[in-house]
């Protein structure tokens, strides 16, 4: 069994006169060496609890480790070992890519030529930019420097939130190739994100909403967890095939996903059958139905539901 990077117990973290639950009562560990997803929308707690977690904000209860230091006490030796990546863009935006790097070296009293292996991949894509400000950096390139200037002083622990919100498709799949290789290193990753299908890319995830955890454990397994029979039903529009298929009588539940509609259905005998002429009924000729397996999104909406 790996040894713990971090550890989370009973944390909690309230904000305001009115005591606004951000994190509440949570526990968890992440492994040495995983890639652990946080999933869940905005104002789930993510972020609150990375704070915690890099020492930048203290809990109200519980108590967390990590790399075996306590997030209060052992602040200072916890900053050392730990690189972090808010989801704001957060680095100096009139000092260039070579100058943002180098400032971020000094602070942890290094070099780049020291850690240079750790971002080689990484700063060759930023090369032809080095000169340029930060602030006029498209946004994936904006994600690779801010993630070269958390990995410049060699952490065990890389704390990413929401990395890839608001970036391009292609850029958010680079950007995964590159937790992969620094994985390889043997950095431990944790990241956050509101995206489901970022999700099926970590090792293990926890799916979050209101401060709470609602499950834990690997993609796949959370996905087989759905326990019914789901259905994909396509038509030409969205929004009347969702409404006439929450009037189907079989229906226990039914939501828009993407350009399709998911259903479950009460037990009966032919199912995909029995909809489709359901549908025929109601004028809906040009619907499709096909059962598919869930999706850990799927199993998300369930669980928000009980």
């Amino acid at each position: 069994m790996s040894a713990l990077a971090i550890t989370a117990e009973n944390l909690s973290k309230t904000y305001g006169k009115d005591q606004l639950v951000a994190v509440d009562n949570l526990s968890f560990t992440v492994e040495e060496g995983e890639i652990f997803g946080l999933i869940g929308p905005d104002g789930a707690g993510k972020t609150s609890l990375f704070r915690m977690l890099t020492t930048l904000l203290l809990p109200d209860s519980g108590n967390a480790s990590v790399t075996g230091h306590d997030i209060v006490k052992d602040y200072a030796e916890i900053r050392k070992t730990v690189g972090y990546m808010p989801g704001r863009f957060s680095l100096y935006q009139d000092l260039s890519v070579e100058e943002n790097l180098q400032f971020f070296a000094t602070l942890f009293k290094t070099t780049v030529e020291e850690n240079y292996h750790l971002i080689k991949d990484i700063y060759e894509q930023l090369a032809p930019f080095k000169k340029r400000r930060a602030g006029k950096l498209s946004g994936g390139m904006k994600q690779k420097l801010a993630l070269c200037c958390a990995l410049i002083h060699e952490p065990t622990i890389l704390f990413l939130d929401e990395p890839t919100t608001g970036v391009d498709p292609v850029s958010r799949k680079e950007f995964w190739a590159m937790l992969y290789r620094l994985k390889e290193k043997g950095i431990t990753i944790l990241v956050s994100t509101p995206y489901m299908d970022e999700a099926t890319r970590c090792d293990r995830i926890a799916l979050i909403q209101h401060g709470k955890i609602l499950s834990i454990d690997t993609p796949d397994t959370i996905s087989s967890q759905f326990g019914e029979s789901l259905f994909e039903v396509k038509g030409d529009k969205i929004s009347p095939l969702l409404k006439t298929l929450l009037a189907y009588k079989q229906t226990k539940s039914a939501y828009a996903y993407g350009d399709a509609v998911h259903i479950t259905l009460h037990p009966t005998s032919n199912p995909i059958d029995t909809l489709t002429d359901f549908l025929d009924q109601q004028g809906v000729s040009s619907s499709q139905v096909q059962q598919i397996k869930p999706s850990v999104e799927d199993c998300f909406i369930k669980m928000l539901k009980q």
